[in-house]
């Protein structure tokens, strides 16, 4: 089974920025598949990884461990991460599990490129 069936992951690069686009459902069966993505971008990464979830309708837990790893892995290479665009329902599992607190979370693109 592909882990990336559910998911499309799109990728671009804005001045020192890696733009990762989710696109679907981060979930058990796809957040495989983005964690393995995520780890290949660590590696090519200058100065910040910015993750715009505008096109993430459902996050459950595994979505966010997924993050978590990834903001860790930042730490650690001494990178910034932004999130951006979260709709509701996908901020509201931020604020539930009170990361909204550990992750830089912006409202727009721009934003977080520009940070």
């Amino acid at each position: 089974m592909d882990e990336q069936a559910n998911i499309g992951i799109q990728v671009d690069r804005q001045g020192d920025a890696i733009v990762v686009r989710p696109q679907g459902d981060i979930d058990l069966a796809s957040s495989p598949g983005l964690r393995a993505r995520l780890r290949e971008l660590i590696e090519e990464a200058k100065g910040r990884i910015v993750v715009d979830l505008s096109e993430v309708p459902y996050m459950d837990s595994s979505g966010v461990a997924t993050l978590v790893e990834l903001l860790q892995s930042c730490r650690r290479a001494e990178l910034e991460l932004f999130l951006c665009q979260l709709n509701e329902r996908v901020l509201s599992v931020f604020q539930i599990a009170r990361l909204d607190g550990v992750f830089t979370i912006k409202e727009s693109l721009e934003e977080a490129i520009g940070a």
